[in-house]
């Protein structure tokens, strides 16, 4: 039975979730200043947490991309998951889960999600979690933007595939 409760981030979830991003991105430094910038940024940046009994076990941050538009466009900008909480659907449930509430606060503002759109090195596996969270579709390939090449994805109409694919489970 999976008791991950998914929930916006908080500031005593700061430290926390900064060790998660610590342990996701050993190349990336800082960890605590950059997750606490981010989530200062709200409503342009958006975290959620997973939340299992009481331990944070993995994050998931939105950005909302140029301009606060009637047609909104997201990115999926970071997702971690403790290595002793991998493989137990974690990340497709933090990012099914919290782009719905993200969709549901566009729709206050009467905006609408038009598409998310999502980075990830060319050799990441989590390509496929992409693909079956949100439907992505890789769109191009840039080449040696961080530390490897960069598969630039998108899903256009990812609440759809979203739910389409958590009624199949």
């Amino acid at each position: 039975m999976n008791t991950t409760e998914i929930r916006a981030l908080t500031e005593a979830d700061l430290p926390a979730a900064a060790e998660v991003h610590a342990q996701a991105f050993p190349r990336q430094r800082y960890s605590y200043s950059w997750v606490e910038c981010n989530a200062r940024a709200y409503p342009r940046m958006r975290y959620f947490v997973a939340d299992e009994a009481n331990r944070i076990c993995g994050f998931v941050l939105w950005s909302e991309k140029s301009g606060f538009r009637d047609e909104a466009v997201l990115e999926l900008e970071q997702i971690a998951v403790l290595p002793s909480c991998q493989g137990r659907g974690i990340g497709e449930a933090r990012i099914r889960k919290s782009l719905l509430i993200v969709a549901n606060h566009l729709s206050e503002r009467t905006a609408q999600l038009k598409a998310v759109l999502v980075t990830t090195r060319a050799d990441n596996d989590a390509q496929r979690l992409y693909k079956n969270a949100l439907g992505t579709e890789v769109e191009t390939v840039i080449a040696n933007l961080y530390s490897a090449d960069e598969v630039v994805m998108i899903a256009r109409d990812p609440i759809a595939h979203s739910q389409a694919q958590a009624s199949r489970r």
